[in-house]
Parts: C-alpha cells; sequence; structure tokens
C-alpha cells in the first residue's frame, strides 16, 4: 500500500473526541472562518501565517453518498451491513479520488487532516459483515503518513455519546468494547506498513488534547518545508 505523505488521520471510538479536536484545528487553522471565542488563550497567540495549508475534512463525507451513509448510521433507512461496507468504500474512492480530493491536496502541498478513514471501515464493518469484504473494498487507498488514535476507556466514551441525544446505529457500550479491541490489533499492523502512530489519552481535558495532537501534527515533515 502507498504512504500519501502530508496526510493524517484521526481514529477512535464513538465518543473519543476525533470530531472535538478535528473543529478545533479547524478553527486554528482557519481562525477567520470562526468565531474568535471559540478558540483557546494559547491558540489566539499563534503565528498563523507559517503553518502550511491545511485541509479539515471527515468521512463519511458530506457528498450524496456520504449523506445515505449518515441516513444509516442514524437509522432513518435500513441499509443492510454489506451495503454499509459498499458505501463507505465509494465515499472514500470519491474522497481521495474526486476533483479536489485528498489525492489532489495532498500532491500539491497541502496538510490533510481527516476524522475517520479506511481504519474505521476495517474496525467497524470487519465487526458487522466479516473481515474479508472490508479487507477487499479497501486494499487499494493509500495508506496516511500519520494516524493519531484516541484512546479512551469505553464507559468515559459511552457517557459522552449519551449525554449528547439518540446514539446511532454503531453506538452501544458493548460493540464499542469490541471496536476498542479490534482498532489495538490493527494499530501495530499498520505500522509495520509505515504509518507513523500516535496514541493520545483523549480522556484528558480538551485543551491539554488539542495541544498534543497540535505537537504531534507539528513534526510532520510538511511543517519543516
Amino acid at each position: 500500500m502507498e504512504i500519501l505523505s502530508n496526510f493524517a488521520v484521526f481514529e477512535g471510538l464513538d465518543g473519543s473526541g476525533t470530531t472535538t479536536q478535528l473543529n478545533i484545528l479547524k478553527a486554528f487553522f482557519h481562525p477567520k472562518e470562526v468565531d474568535p471565542g471559540q478558540l483557546f488563550a494559547a491558540e489566539k497567540k499563534s503565528p498563523y501565517l507559517s503553518y502550511p495549508p491545511v485541509y479539515i475534512t471527515y468521512e463519511p463525507t458530506n457528498g450524496i453518498i456520504g449523506k445515505i451513509i449518515r441516513a444509516g448510521l442514524k437509522k432513518e433507512v435500513f441499509l443492510c451491513e454489506e451495503t454499509m461496507a459498499r458505501l463507505f468504500a465509494a465515499d472514500r474512492n470519491e474522497h481521495i479520488y474526486g476533483k479536489e480530493g485528498i489525492m489532489e491536496r495532498c500532491k500539491r502541498g497541502e496538510l490533510v487532516i481527516s476524522d475517520r478513514y479506511l481504519l474505521s471501515s476495517l474496525v467497524y464493518q470487519g465487526l458487522t459483515c466479516g473481515e474479508e469484504l472490508p479487507l477487499m473494498l479497501n486494499r487499494d487507498f493509500p495508506l496516511p503518513e500519520l494516524l493519531i488514535f484516541f484512546d479512551i476507556d469505553v464507559k468515559t466514551a459511552q457517557n459522552r455519546i449519551n449525554s449528547r441525544g439518540q446514539p446511532e446505529k454503531y453506538e452501544n457500550l458493548d460493540f464499542q468494547a469490541k471496536v476498542l479491541e479490534r482498532y489495538k490489533s490493527y494499530l501495530p499492523q499498520f505500522a509495520q506498513k509505515g504509518v507513523r502512530i500516535e496514541v493520545v489519552d483523549s480522556s484528558k481535558p480538551i485543551e491539554e488534547v488539542s495541544l498534543e495532537v497540535r505537537n504531534i501534527l507539528e513534526k510532520m515533515p510538511i511543517f519543516k518545508g
């Protein structure tokens, strides 16, 4: 598998804080697009212009296929698990290879940071429809240069999920316990393939986690260019 330079991915349990940290990074790298009150004090003093162009994204995407997936996750429509696996792969293909997609942006020197990527499919769809199909569907996608895993105990993550409203399809304690176990079995395999793996304790205070995440990102070669 190809390692795609300038590409970083957040992975973790539902409720681990990946989306929260992605939004903080968006506020940090694109301060004109957000309310200044959303920035931490330390971030208000940061030299924004010294950073490379940064593209913040996520999976499922907000494209047509991604919207179908989200409807399935919210249980608004019923989709069989094999269909979900194929939809995730189709959405990812557009995300990577579509116009203004991840590949195009990374190749022209942008830093791309995505909340979830192919490891999520190997973990979640691997549990729901077996390993063979998600491995086949995702075998040709490039791997990220950096993968940050947001580590948290299952009960704490589930409490966060419950506090924000109606849980989605896979957001239950028993399933998430299996998700955590599966993630930790895959991380060494990704490291062996050349992906830089960093594990962050995402049960820490949000500001502390955000500073650690940014310090990890700033070790990527793109910041030294």
